[in-house]
């Protein structure tokens, strides 16, 4: 796997979220869940319009196999609100063209959702290294620069200690960077 980066700027997330709500709503509905709730995108994929019809998303994480709640922001609601209306309970919420064997539809796969996003950075000119990770870690990111707690950091993307969520992020290398740049000579 890839190291991938979080979406720092906030000009540039907000391009994101242009470029997917002109082009896909399936895609900004995934994108919006990934950046505001921290859940990895094998949690997020398997979503189902019943898992999003109320004010949390609760997940039993793929990864961890713990129950995992999300708490819906006011912007996320709202666009989750539009998006599954006319959806029946049991649909998944980013369903593939693909189907099973019966007939049911799928949910896209990861590497549908990685292909999107590398997809959406090229559209608007984003240099950095993205990936279906990043959208989990821009929300940390940002939590972090507005709180400063990573001790509920920690918890939220259920990590070990706290340096782990600190590398994960970004902000260890970020503050590196910075003491290089600011050297005298």
């Amino acid at each position: 796997m890839n190291f991938v980066e979080p979406i720092r700027d906030l000009e540039q997330l907000a391009e994101f979220e242009e470029h997917f709500r002109s082009t896909s709503q399936r895609n900004y509905v995934m994108f919006m869940i990934g950046i505001h709730t921290a859940f990895r995108i094998s949690d997020i994929l398997k979503l189902k319009v019943s898992d999003v019809d109320g004010t949390n998303i609760s997940v039993l994480e793929q990864k961890t196999k713990k129950r995992k709640r999300a708490v819906m922001r006011p912007v996320l609601r709202r666009v989750l609100q539009e998006y599954i209306k006319g959806k029946k309970k049991n649909e998944y919420l980013f369903p593939s063209r693909k189907r099973t064997r019966s007939g049911a539809h799928k949910p896209i796969t990861r590497q549908a959702a990685d292909h999107i996003l590398k997809q959406a950075a090229k559209a608007i000119g984003y240099r950095d290294r993205i990936g279906t990770h990043s959208m989990r870690k821009t929300f940390a990111y940002h939590f972090y620069q507005k709180h400063g707690d990573v001790a509920s950091l920690q918890k939220i993307l259920n990590h070990r200690d706290q340096n782990t969520t600190l590398i994960y992020i970004g902000v260890e290398q970020d503050m590196i960077d910075n003491k290089i740049l600011d050297s005298d000579y």
